[in-house]
């Protein structure tokens, strides 16, 4: 029995995000640049609620990619940046010893959100599978190709060898499974309402119906449900 029939937990995966990084989003042709960097966010939020271990590797910071993405640095503040030269992250032994380091704890399902799809997503995933047996899950539309047809083809490369396509919201929601978890239901919604477009617009409706209005204060703010809207 395949081992992909079991499904992506909180247990079991770990997350890594290579080269998000501005110079490498100008080069994206593939998706939209500002839904991109709204998916990279949202994928780092959701591996944040379920304290799932993310590495993030940088190249050639200093010279032409410049930093990563402010916004995915204040999800995980306290992470070490992992710079390296070659494309190919499997080829930096930090990167190989950050992934190792967690598959050890079980976590051999490593989910990826990277730029460019055809280069540094394509040689990572299939070096690290040719040399472990680590499954590699593709986050879609967490990443980008300089074109919709090289986004695409090596999406195709890449399942041909194994890689398993997912979108951002898929891994969350299946990180989740049972609304019955209540320890991350709400930071869940919090996720979903400030990132999963028309998803989040129907639960703030709900959220809405069955609590109220919230308050706000003189200068705009939300503090809350108000209690005489129930």
């Amino acid at each position: 029995m395949s081992s992909k029939l079991e499904l992506l937990t909180p247990q079991n995966s770990q997350v890594i995000f290579i080269d998000q990084q501005p110079q490498m989003a100008f080069g994206v042709q593939s998706i939209d640049r500002q839904t991109l960097k709204n998916n990279v966010v949202a994928l780092a939020k959701s591996a944040k609620v379920f304290d799932i271990p993310v590495t993030i590797t940088t190249v050639e910071t200093n010279s032409f990619s410049g930093h990563t993405y402010p916004e995915l640095l204040a999800v995980f503040p306290e992470n070490k940046i992992l710079e390296r030269t070659s494309m190919n992250s499997w080829d930096d032994q930090n990167v190989r010893d950050f992934l190792a380091k967690n598959a050890q704890e079980g976590r051999k399902k490593v989910v990826v959100s990277g730029l460019w799809t055809e280069v540094c997503n394509l040689t990572f995933s299939l070096s690290c599978l040719q040399d472990t047996d680590y499954e590699i899950y593709m986050v879609t539309d967490a990443s980008g190709g300089t074109s919709v047809e090289a986004h695409e083809q090596a999406i195709n490369r890449m399942i041909q060898v194994g890689v398993v396509p997912v979108t951002w919201q898929q891994v969350l929601l299946e990180w989740q499974r049972d609304w019955a978890k209540r320890d991350t239901y709400d930071a869940v919604m919090d996720v979903v309402r400030e990132h999963s477009g028309a998803y989040g617009f129907g639960v703030d409706y709900a959220y809405t119906m069955v609590h109220g209005a919230p308050e706000r204060t003189e200068h705009g703010e939300m503090i809350g449900p108000n209690p005489a809207n129930k």
